[in-house]
C-alpha cells in the first residue's frame, strides 16, 4: 500500500469500540485469518492488510498498550 492509498483509509483508532469488535469477529471467522504463524508481528501485518482491503488503516501502534509494553515500546 502506498502513501496515497493510506491517506484514504479510516484510522483504526477513529472507529468506535463496537465497530472494532465487529471487525475482529469478522476477521476471526474468515479463513483468511489463518496465518500459519505464532509471530505477533506477522499476525499484525496480516490483520492490517485484511483491514486495508476494507478501507481501514491499522498498525502496531493500534495494539493494546500492554502488548506495546511487552515489545519494549
Amino acid at each position: 500500500m502506498d502513501d496515497s492509498t493510506a491517506d484514504h483509509l479510516t484510522p483504526w483508532s477513529a472507529l468506535d469500540p463496537a465497530r472494532q469488535m465487529g471487525l475482529r469477529a469478522t476477521y476471526a471467522a474468515d479463513r483468511a485469518c489463518l496465518t500459519g504463524t505464532c509471530s505477533l508481528e506477522a499476525k499484525t501485518r496480516h490483520f492490517a492488510a485484511w483491514l486495508a482491503e476494507r478501507g481501514i488503516a491499522f498498525s502496531v501502534d493500534d495494539l493494546h498498550a500492554a502488548r506495546r509494553l511487552d515489545r519494549g515500546a
